[in-house]
């Protein structure tokens, strides 16, 4: 037989499952937003969707979802091809 606390923790661990599942789902659907706009060389949406991704990223690594590294590192990468862009128009 589990234990009542096994079974708490087993319902506990499946809500954030969900809930950790949606927050990368959120982070991806954005990024690819985000790349998008930066191909098509729309430098005000990127803009925009690079500060709700850094905001997203930065969340996602305080909540322990992703490492903060890896945060840290996607946002770097993005600004770098915001300010490329920037550059050339």
């Amino acid at each position: 037989m589990h234990r009542q606390s096994a079974k708490k923790h087993a319902r506990a661990d499946n809500t954030k499952r969900i809930r950790n599942r949606h927050r990368k789902t959120t982070l991806r659907t954005v990024l690819k937003q985000t790349e998008t706009a930066l191909a098509e060389g729309n430098v005000e949406t990127a803009q925009e969707l690079c500060r709700t991704m850094g905001s997203l990223l930065d969340r996602a690594a305080g909540k322990g979802v992703i490492k903060k590294g890896t945060a840290n590192r996607q946002k770097s990468r993005l600004t770098r091809k915001l300010n490329a862009l920037t550059a050339v128009s």
